[in-house]
């Protein structure tokens, strides 16, 4: 596969929203590839399209526990909240202390267009919800209550 290049701090796709994905096919297959092996070579957790300069609502997050792939995500529950450090692929070597959801439940697509429920305390229900903001046209700097030196 492919490693894409990141789009950084001020520009302006990162301030877009995405747009629905309504065609599962091939395409979309090397998309989700592309970035699973972009996020990794960069040491990332999440990464949404829009960093990679693709307006549509596609996320891959792997917190140490395996590839999660989420296509049209929709957060539907939230509970709880947990402070803590945040980090982006787009702002590298910028830190903050971020407020999210102890736990998260996202409905989504899976990269044959079959919707699923997923699920995510702590660590990935951070993640969730930072690239699920990426879609909507917002990045973490948004949300930092302060920053941290790194």
């Amino acid at each position: 596969m492919a490693i894409r290049q990141l789009r950084m701090r001020e520009d302006e796709i990162l301030r877009k929203q995405c747009k629905e994905v309504k065609k599962f096919d091939e395409k979309l297959g090397i998309l989700l590839d592309d970035m699973y092996d972009t996020m990794t070579k960069a040491e990332g957790v999440g990464l949404a399209a829009p960093q990679v300069g693709i307006l549509k609502r596609v996320v891959v997050i792997d917190i140490g526990e395996g590839k999660i792939e989420l296509i049209n995500p929709e957060i539907i529950e939230t509970s709880g909240t947990q402070k803590g450090a945040e980090g982006c692929l787009s702002f590298p070597g910028l830190f903050g202390e971020v407020e999210r959801p102890n736990y998260v439940k996202v409905k989504a697509q899976d990269r044959t267009g079959r919707w699923f429920i997923a699920e995510g305390e702590e660590l990935l229900a951070r993640a969730i919800c930072h690239e699920c903001d990426h879609l909507n046209g917002h990045v973490f700097t948004e949300k930092v209550t302060k920053y941290l030196d790194n």
